[in-house]
């Protein structure tokens, strides 16, 4: 993690759980983290089952140049990455993984910047999944905000585990450009950890071991 406001929320988040696999949503306290509030969400999964923002903060949506409620999270990226993002979300759902994202947003306009992006899995009981996170720009170009980003491309991904390992210790995957069909190398694989191959999709385990 490179930005302050993922480190932040990370800390706070591991300080909540106190050793268990996630917070409950209850326990968090927008008071706590008030510095970070307008470029936080929250991800539910609606009746598709697809992740989808119960709540976005002011930034990240004037960012994205639209009230983010309610929109599907894998629709900010590119056609081709969406698949790959949903499972990493349905990861932080269902097996508590924690999922750093580094990507670049392009805007309406063709202008370009990095962003970093952290979600962390929240206790919302079987039938009621939530994730919260935060997306930090590396930059801030002054046309950010006013020039809404239109389209994304994944640059690298990380699944932590914060129970077997420290932050530092594992490093970025790169994505290739034809992602998710061409992470055909053996020791991208086995630094994300477990993966199976499902058609064109390749699914890295997550989670903690029981």
């Amino acid at each position: 993690m490179n930005q302050n406001g993922s480190i932040t929320l990370f800390h706070y988040w591991n300080r909540l759980r106190d050793g268990r696999p996630a917070p409950k949503r209850s326990e968090v306290e927008p008071a706590d983290i008030k510095s970070l509030l307008a470029d936080t969400f929250i991800l539910e999964r609606d009746t598709r089952g697809q992740p989808v923002f119960r709540l976005a903060g002011t930034r990240l949506c004037a960012c994205y140049g639209r009230e983010l409620k309610g929109f599907s999270f894998p629709s900010l990226w590119r056609e081709k990455d969406q698949r790959l993002v949903s499972r990493l979300i349905h990861g932080v759902f269902d097996q508590k993984s924690v999922v750093l994202i580094n990507y670049e947003g392009f805007s309406r306009n063709g202008r370009s910047n990095k962003f970093e992006l952290l979600v962390l899995p929240l206790d919302g009981g079987v039938e009621n999944p939530r994730c919260l996170g935060v997306i930090s720009a590396a930059e801030k170009p002054f046309w950010l905000g006013a020039d809404p980003i239109t389209d994304a491309m994944i640059d690298s991904i990380r699944v932590i585990d914060p129970e077997k390992e420290m932050l530092n210790n594992r490093p970025a995957i790169d994505v290739p450009s034809l992602v998710p069909a061409e992470l055909d190398a053996p020791d991208t694989m086995s630094a994300l950890g477990r993966a199976r191959r499902i058609r064109h999709l390749v699914v890295f385990e997550g989670g903690r071991d029981e």
